[in-house]
């Protein structure tokens, strides 16, 4: 099944005075599934791409359809309301809230879902078991290294079984051994539970990871190459 499609898609930015094209017509699919990364040298456009998926820059010309929903002319505030329920996000930063336990940061996004208690309570420990922390589920962002960090947001990502997770430079900050036992649990929950993910990367030990590489030059596609 399609999670993805994306037609003609562009992003230029300063169109009104210097024209930077940062993503020129890029025709792609995604299916379900998929463990894919996006490479390419610095400037390339990795991350503009992803954030176009995700709705998070708006694109300048061509369309964007998730699970043959068309995000291209939605609002702010239905962009929002969308990718809280189909997108899941992990950064490169992390992006915990700091005054949260590990176990509250996993279940903010189905709280704003408006998902029960009882639900929210099974979800957030079965992800607290499956990312290897449970026992750091009440200390806080602070309190956890690099690595524990990027687990809960992994966790945090999965929580509202999105339609596919993006994930932009997530072991850019993590020594190899953090960096090996995240993309081990990544690859299980691809493999057992087809959750779809898509990498933006510079890191050889997620490309090597990869099931489909994806290289991008000046903003185009330049090879699409399943392994």
């Amino acid at each position: 099944m399609k999670v993805i499609e994306l037609k003609k898609l562009s992003k230029i930015y300063n169109p009104n005075t210097i024209p930077v094209r940062a993503i020129n017509d890029v025709n792609l699919s995604v299916e379900e599934g998929e463990f894919t990364a996006i490479v390419g040298p610095s400037g390339c456009g990795k991350t503009t791409l992803l954030n176009m998926i995700g709705g998070l820059d708006a694109s300048s010309k061509g369309s964007v359809e998730v699970g043959n929903i068309s995000i291209h002319d939605m609002s702010e505030s239905e962009l929002t309301a969308f990718r809280l329920k189909h997108i899941g996000f992990v950064f490169q930063a992390y992006n915990l809230i700091p005054v949260l336990t590990a176990k509250e940061n996993i279940e903010f996004i189905m709280v704003l879902q408006n998902i029960d208690a009882k639900t929210i309570q099974e979800r957030s420990e079965d992800l607290l078991n499956r990312m290897g922390i449970k026992d750091q589920k009440n200390r806080r962002p602070s309190e956890l290294s690099g690595g524990q960090q990027q687990r809960v947001a992994v966790a945090r990502a999965l929580a509202s079984r999105p339609k596919f997770v993006l994930a932009d430079e997530p072991t850019a900050n993590l020594d190899s051994g953090s960096t090996e036992a995240l993309l081990d649990i990544m690859a299980k929950l691809n493999k057992e539970e087809k959750v779809t993910f898509i990498f933006s990367t510079h890191d050889q030990r997620v490309i090597d990871r990869a099931k489909r590489i994806i290289k991008l030059v000046d903003g185009e596609i330049v090879s699409d190459e399943y392994i």
